[in-house]
Parts: structure tokens; sequence; C-alpha cells
């Protein structure tokens, strides 16, 4: 048998091969980096006061969240079947350069039609890099025989990702004082096109094309049978199907509730400076929760319904304190819920054996963006007729219905 460092007959040394333990540290480390730069934006503070400081009316505002909204479930799908069909490293070199042209467009020329095309760029940056980049990590990591740690790796990479959100909001402030929103949209931009640089790192395994006959540099019939593969593998496998449920509805609640963070602290009694300070609390509890994956592994099925069901209390008595200390147990509760959401992930990408990975994910991503939709309709006719501590409290019900069936339905078999 041939070693690893034999070199070959007639031929130079070719040097040692890297081992799969420092391949899958390469890999961790670009998608680490790559995670925390694409959303390390400077914008996302502030970017509701560029708004409202260009001239812009609340409900002007609005329709720019329903494009960005529109716009990634459009694509959803069929960016997921792009990339089980072409190079997903390519895809995720192009989300951001995408993305950095809409804030490039917010900077030279602020108006709306300016914002309606960047939330638009925004949400294919965000198609395009999603279910691409699960696809990528899990089978880059199957290949060498590391499948068991995409927990880990997934769960550190969306600590990386609430990482750069916590840098946006450390730096947007000192920034926006020094250069105004010129500079900050400077810096948006500038850390878009790094975060495409870092994507070329990304090392890739293509797969075969998911269908006979496909070829995986067939651009058009090769994305046309991904995404009929895909489609056919969530509707046939049942295992498949839930789990793209179960992604759907423990990722859109709080990441529904999220968006009102800011009106809950305020009627909480927190004012100025206070309020960023209490969202910080929430998103080291969302940091937190990504590393914790690797343990949340260990979790049963009734261990997980606890999870779920014990993240929904926390941020309901978090919410109806009325105290800014309540806030505390509503970084508990995101965390948890961070937790679940990587879990439901992992079980996902666990379930799919097709080669249309991407495809299948992004099914799950579509789901979750209807939902969070849906959630945002509930909460604001809620919030209207009760106030956002009664509307948060009464959002964890759902959670509460899933903690139970997870609770006591038998998992589906293949």
């Amino acid at each position: 048998m041939i070693s690893d460092t034999t070199p070959l007959r007639g031929g130079p040394h070719p040097g040692p091969i890297a081992s799969p333990d420092r391949r899958v540290r390469s890999l961790a480390a670009a998608l680490y980096g790559y995670a925390f730069l694409r959303d390390l934006v400077l914008l996302y503070p502030v970017y509701p006061l560029l708004f409202t400081d260009t001239g812009l009316t609340v409900w002007q505002i609005s329709t720019l969240f329903v494009i960005w909204s529109a716009s990634s479930i459009v694509l959803e799908v069929p960016s997921g079947a792009l990339a089980d069909a072409v190079s997903r490293r390519l895809l995720l070199c192009l989300a951001p350069l995408v993305t950095a042209a809409g804030f490039a467009l917010w900077t030279l020329v602020p108006s709306y039609p300016a914002f309606a095309v960047g939330f638009l760029l925004w949400g294919v940056g965000g198609a395009l890099a999603s279910g691409a980049l699960e696809a990528l990590v899990y089978t880059g990591l199957e290949r060498l025989g590391a499948a068991s740690r995409y927990a880990r790796v997934i769960g550190r990479a969306r600590t990386a990702e609430t990482l750069g959100v916590l840098a946006s909001l450390v730096l947007a402030a000192p920034v926006l004082a020094l250069g105004g929103y010129p500079a900050l949209g400077v810096a948006s931009v500038l850390a878009c096109l790094v975060a495409a640089a870092v994507a070329t790192r990304l090392p890739e395994h293509r797969e075969p094309a998911a269908g006979p006959g496909a070829d995986p540099a067939d651009g058009e019939h090769g994305w046309w049978v991904s995404l009929r593969g895909g489609l056919a593998e969530a509707h046939a496998d049942r295992t498949v199907r839930a789990a793209v449920l179960l992604v759907a509805v423990v990722a859109a609640g709080w990441g529904a509730l999220d968006e009102y963070l800011p009106l809950l602290a305020r009627d909480v009694g927190a004012s100025g400076p206070a309020v960023p300070l209490l969202l910080v609390l929430t998103w080291v509890g969302v940091a937190v929760g990504g590393l914790l994956a690797p343990a949340g592994e260990r979790l049963g099925r009734r261990g997980y319904a606890g999870l779920i069901g014990g993240s929904a209390g926390a941020l309901a008595a978090g919410a109806l304190i009325g105290h800014p200390v309540g806030f505390l147990l509503v970084g508990v509760a995101f965390c948890g819920f961070q937790l679940a959401t990587v879990l439901a992930d992992v079980r996902l990408q666990a379930r799919i054996v097709g080669p249309a990975r991407a495809t299948v994910t992004s099914l799950a991503g579509m789901a979750t963006d209807t939902t969070i939709i849906a959630c945002y309709v509930g909460y604001g006719l809620l919030a209207t007729v009760a106030g956002n501590r009664v509307a948060f409290a009464v959002a964890v019900a759902p959670y509460l219905v899933v903690a139970l069936l997870v609770a006591v339905v038998r998992p589906v078999r293949r």
C-alpha cells in the first residue's frame, strides 16, 4: 500500500497530502470568515434611519421590506436548484458581490427606487447563498469522513454570523459619527468584497447530477433536473418532508420576533442608549446557542421538545415581566431557539440522501421565509390591539404546540 508521502514513480516527490483533520479545519476557517464578513453590514443597524432621513414614509419603508422578503421567497428554490447544477462555491462568491451592488446603489443615489433595487439585490444575494452554503459544507465534510462534525461546524458558523452582527452594532455609531451614511455604505461594500474573496478558499466536492443523463456543467438541463430531483425527494420521503417543516416552524417564529425587540425594549422601560445594550444581550444568547450545537446533538426527542418549550416559556416570561431585567430571559430564549434551529438543520441534512441537497435545503428556507411573513402579519394585528409585551407572549404559542408534537409523535421512518 502506498502512503500519502510516497513519491510517484518517475516523478518528483509531490509532498505530503493534507490530513482529513487539517482539511476540515481549513474548510471551517474559510466558512467562519465568510459567515462573519457577510453579516458585517454597518448599514444594517441604521438603514431605517437612512430611509427616514431621505424622506421616505413608514408606508414606503414597509413596501421595501415586502420587496426584500418577496424576492427571497421567489428565488430561494430556483437558486438552490442552480447550486445543485453548477459550482456552489461560485454562487457563494457571487452572493456578496450582488449584495454589495445594492449597498453601493444606496450610498451613491439614496432614493426610493435605489432602495427598492438594493433590497431586491440583497434578496438575490441571500437566495444565492441559502442552500448552497449548507450543501457545500455538508458534502465537504462527508467527503472527508467528518459528516458527524456538521453540527459543530455549522453551529460555529451561525455564531460567526452573530458576531458579525454584534460588530456592526458596535462599529456603526462611531463610523456614522465620522463619515455619515456614505462611510457606512463604503464599509458595508468592502466587507462584502472581502467575503467574496474568502469564498474562493472554500473547498468544493461536486456530486453527480440529480438524474440520469444530467451533466452538472450543463446549465439549463442540470438546473431543471436538480429542481425536479429536490422536489421529488421532499415529496416522496416523509422524513425529509417532516425535517423541512420542522426547520421552517422553529426558525420562523423567533426570526420574525427579532425585528420587534427594540419595540419590546422600549415598552419595558428602556430608552436611548439602553435599547442597544438590551439587544446585545439577545445577540449574545444567539451566539452561545450556536456554540452549544455539539452538546445539543445528545438531546433525545423529549429533550429537544423540552428545549423548544423551555425557550418559549422563557421568552413569554421575559416579555411579561415588564422590566429591562426580563431581557435576560429573552436572551436565554434566543439562545435556545438558535440551538433548536441549528439542530433542525442538522436533522434535515442527515435525512437528505439525493444529490439535490441545496434544492431541498432551499425548500426549507422558502418555507421559513413564508412563515415569517405570516408571523409579521399576525404580530402586527396582535400588537396593535394588546401591545408588544402581550404579542411576544402569545407569539410563542406555536412553539408549545411544536414541542408537544415532537414529544409525543414517534419519528417517521423511511
